[in-house]
């Protein structure tokens, strides 16, 4: 049975630390969609003739959930607390579990900084059940070449967690999920089955498409019911879309910032260890110049 479209949200422009970029959740009183908290998009033309410390999101902790980055365009340098120093290019994925804690920064690559570009990821923050948001941290980066594809007539589904049509992605998560990163041409159909107890979201990058028959344009976000075990997605031009499907942790969340926890205690208890550097202390280094710490 399909699935039934509970809500759709167009995507608003927000301004994050001077970077303007589309949210479609938190969007129009819905807080979040269990387990998915929020989802940022960031489209941009770099202007180039930057030093890579200028631009993107400097060192910052995090604790509590999984920040994942998809990129589609330019790529992402991610460096962290924990040691690790990666970029990834288009159609790969930066994930991370935060656990009890840990700092990391995330800026466009130093020659995409330097001759500019174009630049477009996706993040999207998944909660953690309360037995493991104080697991340790850790950090997998993920090329477009190692993510399996499944080729359909008209669609490439690319699995980075779950399972689509007996192809299973690379992530083990802490709690079940299936992400999808799916491209569409026109006329092609895609039919993804879902457990029913899951939220399911689809995020429309570009393009349009319907999803159980609901019309989707540039940047919606459907909000797919727990009544039903099967999304399919129809495309009417060149589409790009994400899936996101996930078992909802249904327990109390308390967030300030970038921690996500259950109780405002524990809020405070993480705001104190991160200042007393017990998430990590991240000095960034970049080519030709000394560490920076901003």
């Amino acid at each position: 049975m399909q699935k039934t479209i509970k809500k759709v949200l167009p995507s608003t422009k927000v301004d994050m630390g001077g970077l303007l970029i589309d949210q479609p959740l938190p969007s129009q009183g819905v807080d979040y969609i269990d387990p998915f908290l929020l989802v940022h998009h960031w489209q941009d033309t770099l202007p180039g003739n930057r030093r890579p410390q200028e631009v993107g999101v400097g060192p910052h902790p995090h604790r509590g959930f999984s920040p994942v980055t998809f990129v589609f365009k330019g790529s992402v340098r991610h460096q962290d607390s924990l040691g690790h120093d990666a970029v990834v290019g288009p159609g790969g994925t930066q994930w991370m579990f935060a656990g009890r804690g840990i700092t990391h920064s995330e800026r466009p690559d130093s020659q995409l900084a330097k001759e500019g570009g174009e630049f477009e990821i996706i993040q999207f923050w998944v909660n953690a059940p309360a037995v493991h948001k104080m697991d340790p941290p850790f950090y997998r980066p993920i090329a477009m070449e190692d993510t399996p594809a499944v080729i359909g007539k008209g669609s490439t589904v690319h699995v980075v967690s779950g399972e689509y049509e007996g192809t299973q992605g690379v992530v083990t998560p802490v709690s079940p999920l299936t992400l999808l990163r799916v491209g569409m041409e026109p006329g092609a159909t895609v039919n993804v089955s879902v457990p029913e107890p899951h939220n399911t979201i689809v995020y429309l990058l570009e393009g349009k498409i319907s999803v159980n028959g609901q019309t989707l344009s540039d940047k919606d976000l459907a909000w797919l019911d727990r009544d039903g075990d099967e999304v399919q997605i129809e495309a009417s031009s060149d589409s790009r879309f994400i899936l996101l499907s996930g078992e909802p942790i249904e327990e109390p969340v308390a967030s300030y910032g970038p921690f996500v926890m259950n109780t405002e205690t524990e809020i405070l208890e993480a705001l104190r260890d991160s200042q007393q550097g017990k998430m990590g202390v991240l000095v960034e280094t970049f080519e030709d110049a000394p560490p920076f710490w901003p």
